[in-house]
């Protein structure tokens, strides 16, 4: 029995070996998880059913389990190089063909797909017009000009239209004229306004539908009322005749005795663009009019310098890719040479109930199994899975000097194992000269 014992112990000491030695030859594998046999003793069938006196028959290999303890996380150079800092694992589609990786080596095919080094896609929640749905598809990245934006039409802007945050000040006097005097009502012709005729004024940049910029300016007028201000707009230095309302203030401001605004917000703007563009002696086909609120939330009238807080506005002129980043939750972002940040997709990550239940097929790849049990889908930092950091990569969860000393280990066993069968043939000789 002692040959079988320690013909068991070379098997399953050889495979240890074999398993530490994959783990020191993957130890700059990135994305691989650490390898670990696992071991069983074996015991003959009693056919009595006592096991007082039983002597086992050898060791045996039960499973070698893969350890998905998190690697340490290096930063790259490449945006495209993502790690996962906690739980979950990357969704690769292969024609339709699924697996999953730790690997997050990404960059972008010719078609502009985020692909791995073996041209697996990277898959995600699709976007439309820049809002993240919950379409599962391969991500992609359009590198073709970035369509412009009109004002006020903007379906992914936090706000519609434009914004506007200024202090009026409370001590200011009434203007000493009346606003546009000496303009005949429904004049084109550019002007330049009396300062007699406003308190204030600033301006900022709108966009028509075809992304070209036009200046707005807003000019507010002091009324002989407490608490209320007039607003006049012009745009590209044109009447007011061109907004709608026109003729008069486009919006009267109204604010409490503490200063607050309680009335004149928003202020809805219709723009002759055609009138505008033919007062420059211009045309194009943008579509007119121009309609857009102007919001003046957090716009105050308090004792202090006239000031601008914010002017922000929804459109945009058109524009080409310049780069790509990736959030901590997984939106994949594009740059570009409009100074716009546009959502392109959202990587997702899948998780299982049991992971060591993942076959590994090769190449920082798994497939799903009876034993790790479905995949379950969610993006990056909700239940349980892990935030993702950009330009970064996680590196295998190896430890050298730990593997190096348990090939030592495996292998003094290796030898003792060979000494008990040196040990049992000795025997056995002296059985045979046995006289």
């Amino acid at each position: 029995m002692a040959f079988q014992q320690a013909l068991s112990g070379l098997y399953v000491s050889s495979n240890a070996i074999d398993a530490t030695s994959n783990n020191i030859a993957n130890a700059s594998t990135v994305g691989y998880k650490n390898q670990a046999a696992h071991f069983g003793d074996m015991f003959a069938a009693s056919l009595n059913g006592s096991g007082a006196s039983q002597i086992g028959i050898g060791a045996n290999l039960i499973a070698v389990a893969q350890q998905f303890t998190q690697g340490n996380i290096t930063t790259t150079n490449n945006p495209l190089d993502i790690a996962i800092n906690g739980g979950g694992f990357f969704r690769m589609s292969n024609d339709g063909s699924i697996t999953y990786t730790r690997n997050g080596q990404f960059h972008l095919d010719k078609e502009g797909f985020i692909v791995d080094d073996q041209g697996r896609n990277l898959t995600g929640y699709q976007t439309v017009n820049g809002i993240v749905t919950r379409i599962v598809a391969p991500l992609h990245v359009d590198s073709s000009f970035l369509s412009p934006m009109a004002t006020g039409s903007n379906p992914s802007a936090s706000y519609n239209g434009a914004q506007v945050n200024i202090n009026l000040d409370s001590r200011s006097t009434v203007p000493t004229s009346t606003w546009l005097d000496g303009n005949a009502p429904g004049d084109l012709a550019s002007y330049t306004p009396d300062p007699t005729t406003y308190s204030y004024t600033t301006s900022m940049d709108i966009y028509d539908t075809l992304g070209n910029p036009h200046n707005m300016a807003y000019y507010f007028v002091k009324t002989a009322n407490p608490g209320e201000w007039d607003v006049y707009v012009s745009v590209d230095g044109t009447t007011n005749q061109n907004v709608t309302p026109g003729g008069g203030p486009a919006a009267t401001l109204t604010f409490d005795t503490m200063g607050r605004l309680v009335s004149g917000s928003p202020m809805n703007l219709s723009i002759d663009m055609n009138s505008v563009m033919a007062s420059q002696g211009q045309t194009n086909n943008a579509s007119s009019p121009l309609n857009f609120p102007v919001n003046f939330s957090g716009t105050s009238q308090y004792g202090s310098s006239f000031a601008v807080n914010s002017l922000t506005q929804d459109g945009y002129s058109p524009g080409s890719l310049t780069g790509l980043g990736v959030t901590a939750d997984g939106i994949v972002q594009g740059r570009y040479s409009n100074g716009q940040t546009i959502s392109l997709g959202q990587i997702i990550l899948s998780d299982f109930a049991n992971p060591n239940g993942l076959k590994a097929i090769g190449n920082n790849q798994w497939v799903e199994t009876s034993e790790s049990g479905p995949p379950l889908l969610d993006v990056a930092g909700i239940n349980g899975r892990g935030a993702l950091q950009a330009m970064a990569v996680e590196e295998s969860n190896t430890d050298l000097t730990q593997e190096l000393v348990n090939l030592i280990t495996f292998q003094r066993n290796y030898q003792a194992n060979a000494q008990s069968i040196k040990t049992q043939d000795a025997i056995m000789q002296t059985i045979v000269n046995l006289r």
